[in-house]
């Protein structure tokens, strides 16, 4: 799908000439913030130092959770990483409250120049949902855009495409993340290069999301269930250990 960036003559432009653009679609970069540009540095450094690495990560702070030592018992993950995919050389390029428009940018700005993994797992669209309220209409396509990006830039890799996983912050929400995934999951269908893995069964108990599954309900103040807990994450592994035997290794 072909991106198209907001130019000033577009932002002048009737509504009608803009019906097309898809702002999820565009690269859109967080340098502005500092933390964000320390941890897009550090991600390019573990790049060049990794060129050899089989698997890659791309998404967000569920994505980044991987990395996680919380000391709790619940919110230790990153052991599940080092069991399943440390030994891969996996690299982790998840940032913390990312779109798809912000990965996006990654991906326009070097995020995986130079390597050459034979598995690429995708995670993003979460934040969509979040404050800049893009919703299935606008997520979907930005994902697939994500994507297209992805094989564009590593074009002998397997793509492993996650669905949005399921959370807790509110009927629209919800009903967007499942629109997303069910879209994906047609588009998709029957893909030599691209894998999509609904993960939502994972995380349902009696028909609705299980928050003990998620770290966010045990902080204090406690938040609404987004991010997957050790045995959440731990589920997301097991599921997924079938695609990286046979892709990865």
């Amino acid at each position: 799908m072909k991106r198209r960036l907001l130019t000033g003559a577009m932002l002048l432009a009737p509504a009608a000439a803009q019906a097309h653009f898809n702002i999820a679609e565009a690269p859109i970069g967080r340098t502005d913030l500092p933390w964000w540009n320390t941890r897009w540095h550090e991600t390019l450094a573990q790049r060049d130092a990794h060129p050899n690495a089989r698997i890659v990560w791309l998404g967000d702070s569920i994505t980044y959770y991987w990395q996680r030592q919380g000391g709790h018992g619940y919110d230790d993950i990153k052991p599940i990483w080092d069991k399943y995919y440390a030994p891969y050389g996996a690299l982790d390029f998840g940032f913390i409250g990312d779109t798809t428009a912000s990965l996006i940018w990654r991906l326009d700005h070097g995020q995986v120049a130079g390597l050459h993994p034979k598995l690429t797992i995708i995670l993003i669209g979460a934040n969509n949902f979040g404050r800049p309220h893009w919703d299935a209409n606008m997520t979907a396509p930005a994902i697939e855009s994500v994507v297209a990006n992805t094989h564009k830039r590593l074009p002998d890799t397997h793509i492993l495409l996650l669905g949005v996983l399921p959370c807790i912050r509110g009927a629209w929400v919800d009903e967007q993340t499942q629109a997303t995934n069910a879209a994906l999951a047609k588009y998709y269908d029957g893909s030599q290069t691209v894998s999509f893995v609904d993960l939502r069964h994972l995380f349902i108990e009696n028909g609705k999301v299980d928050a003990g599954l998620y770290v966010d309900p045990r902080l204090t103040p406690p938040e609404p269930a987004l991010h997957p807990n050790r045995e959440g994450m731990t589920r997301i592994a097991e599921t997924l250990a079938p695609y990286v035997r046979k892709y990865a290794s």
